[in-house]
């Protein structure tokens, strides 16, 4: 699987349920990104997808948000 990263917040249910999965199913090559800790990561995500809303996948041309969507995308990928 190409490097993604995955723009996370700390207290983020739906986050922590995306970043178990990537755990639970070994899969590598995401790169996770906390935005409240990394005000940089943060402003990097409104400018590319618009909004602050975490989980938030960077597909480079586009940004995938809906935990479900991310872990479909990332199960279909690591296939």
């Amino acid at each position: 699987m190409e490097n993604l990263r995955l723009f996370v917040g700390t207290v983020c249910p739906f986050c922590k349920r995306v970043e178990k999965f990537i755990e639970d199913n070994k899969i590598e090559g995401v790169e996770l990104v906390n935005i409240d800790e990394n005000v940089q990561a943060r402003e990097e995500l409104i400018e590319k997808g618009g909004k602050r809303q975490v989980p938030a996948l960077d597909l480079g041309d586009k940004i995938m948000y809906e935990s479900l969507d991310i872990m479909n995308y990332l199960k279909t990928k690591g296939e």
